[in-house]
């Protein structure tokens, strides 16, 4: 169990991330606290999917380890005193994490609609439809992580979803589309014939 500990603390550490329990055979890890992260809920997700496996498979180990994942508000801190000092996480983004990971199946990896929202694309997932957790009043949903996917961009991935239309941004386009014409070659003055020219090469 210390080999396993040691190469769990690895992969979370290689992503920046914090474990702050160790709850017997288990452990807890934060992302985005201490440290805050933009892209935190990923950088989760890679922990999760790690080299664990590759690493124990090479030594003839298999290791069924279930996963949950949540994406929320917590409030963070030590406590304790000098004798004996935590640093953790209390709210209810901690406890669903627990409830999907008691509700995974041995070597799976349960994410929340709120992890989904941030990491959808970047990973390959299967929606697992609404469960049931224990002390959750109503149905959840769920999706599985399946694998991870090559790496892309935000922009890369908003393209595939559809990107937001442009509202409300037609002084700024008739000043950007000004300013781009020197660089192209145009003369600012161009009439609707060069502008319609210049939107045709976006």
């Amino acid at each position: 169990m210390t080999q396993v500990f040691q190469l769990v603390l690895a992969e979370v550490h290689r992503v920046e991330g914090t474990v702050n329990q160790f709850l017997g055979d288990g452990v807890m890890a934060l992302f985005g606290a201490p440290i805050a992260h933009e892209d935190h809920a990923q950088r989760a997700v890679h922990a999760a999917l790690g080299g664990l496996q590759e690493t124990l498979g090479a030594r003839g180990i298999r290791l069924r380890v279930r996963q949950g994942l949540n994406t929320g508000l917590v409030v963070v801190g030590s406590i304790g005193n000098d004798l004996r000092m935590d640093y953790t996480a209390v709210g209810d983004t901690t406890n669903v994490a627990a409830r999907l990971q008691q509700a995974a199946d041995p070597g799976r990896i349960l994410i929340s609609s709120a992890t989904h929202r941030l990491v959808a694309g970047f990973f390959h997932l299967r929606p697992l439809g609404e469960l049931t957790l224990k002390g959750k009043a109503g149905a959840l949903s769920a999706w599985e992580v399946v694998a991870g996917r090559a790496a892309r961009t935000r922009l890369e991935v908003g393209a595939e979803q559809g990107l937001t239309p442009l509202v409300g941004r037609e002084r700024e386009l008739r000043v950007l589309t000004v300013s781009v014409r020197p660089a192209q070659g145009v003369d600012p003055r161009a009439g609707a014939r060069d502008r319609a020219r210049i939107r045709g090469r976006r």
